[in-house]
């Protein structure tokens, strides 16, 4: 029965944002007779946390959920953020128990569980695989302290993401196309090199199909190069990374509260954090062409035999018109 109840709390948690600084969390609150009295899920930074929403939903149906259990994906927060402990919420409701799939890793509200348990009431880990997929990208922000980053690039056949003369556009079809600007209304941020926007000035906004209000990423430039008037410079929605080094950039995309970054741009860039073991996960559009020479999608990582090669866990491949998307994860390299 806890399972059935997990689950649908990771289905209301899915109806939350992908992208922010906080995770996607449900809740439903049960009676002992497995009578449902609430459900809640969080909305983004700002807004009430899953369990107070739910807690709320039950008191505008006039229930009572004392001795009631609260199922929830995450372990319930201890400390006062942008809205108050969730403890403390559970708490003066006179909730009889807890279950929660997730330990929350992040220090700063950690430790929920046993708070709750201090004051009387039956909180236990149940770990629930489909609560931890919905936020391995947080949840690998929250245990390192940066950013999950993906690797996102377009490639023929035969490895090339540009022909010898820089045209590039377009590799893939529409269907790809589509699917990309989908991710992006997914992440907190793209990240390209000055490189990519001084050849190519992209816009790098999030137009996903059929969608008129998507979530804008912000857009992130690193290199030292004068990009001065390029559109990235549209608004302020943009951030100007002055440094070379991988870690340094997503050490200044941390302090934006950045929780996933996609790197587009350009295979300098891409290698440079493939090297630097900080790529957790790849986006590879690969269409049906060969070009034979020009641009490769990623250059030298030092890796002198096969044996050594990176490879990718949860592999999967998704036919997007004639083109193929292989994603792939990534064992988290050095910090």
């Amino acid at each position: 029965m806890d399972a059935a109840h997990l689950a649908r709390a990771v289905e209301l948690a899915s109806l939350g944002p992908s992208w922010g600084p906080n995770p996607r969390v449900g809740c439903v609150i049960v009676a002992a007779d497995g009578t449902v009295l609430g459900e809640g899920w969080h909305r983004g930074a700002g807004t009430p946390h899953a369990e107070p929403a739910a807690l709320a939903d039950a008191r505008s149906r006039g229930l009572d959920v004392a001795g009631a259990t609260a199922y929830v994906t995450l372990e319930p927060c201890a400390h006062t953020g942008r809205t108050g402990p969730c403890t403390d919420a559970l708490t003066e409701a006179r909730i009889g128990a807890v279950r929660y799939a997730v330990a929350d890793p992040n220090p700063l509200a950690a430790g929920g569980g046993a708070v709750l348990r201090s004051r009387g009431i039956d909180a236990r880990h149940e770990a629930f695989g489909p609560a931890r997929a919905i936020n391995r990208r947080w949840l690998g922000a929250a245990e390192t302290g940066r950013p999950w980053v993906i690797a996102k690039w377009a490639q023929t056949l035969d490895g090339r993401t540009a022909a010898v003369d820089g045209t590039s556009f377009w590799v893939t079809g529409e269907e790809a196309r589509a699917h990309a600007h989908g991710v992006r209304a997914e992440v907190d941020a793209i990240l390209v090199g000055t490189g990519t926007v001084l050849t190519d000035d992209p816009s790098l906004s999030a137009r996903p199909p059929h969608v008129d209000d998507a979530h804008q990423p912000l857009r992130a430039v690193m290199g030292l190069r004068d990009t001065f008037g390029a559109k990235v410079w549209r608004d302020e929605n943009a951030l100007a990374l002055a440094t070379r080094d991988p870690h340094e950039a997503l050490g200044m995309l941390a302090a934006r509260e950045v929780r996933t970054v996609v790197v587009e741009g350009g295979g300098t860039v891409t290698t440079a954090f493939l090297r630097a073991g900080l790529v957790d996960e790849v986006h590879a559009y690969i269409a049906p062409a060969i070009l034979g020479a020009g641009t490769a999608a990623v250059g030298d990582l030092g890796i002198g035999t096969m044996g050594g090669a990176l490879r990718g866990q949860d592999v999967t491949a998704t036919a997007l018109g004639v083109d193929t998307l292989v994603t792939a994860f990534f064992q988290r390299g050095p910090q």
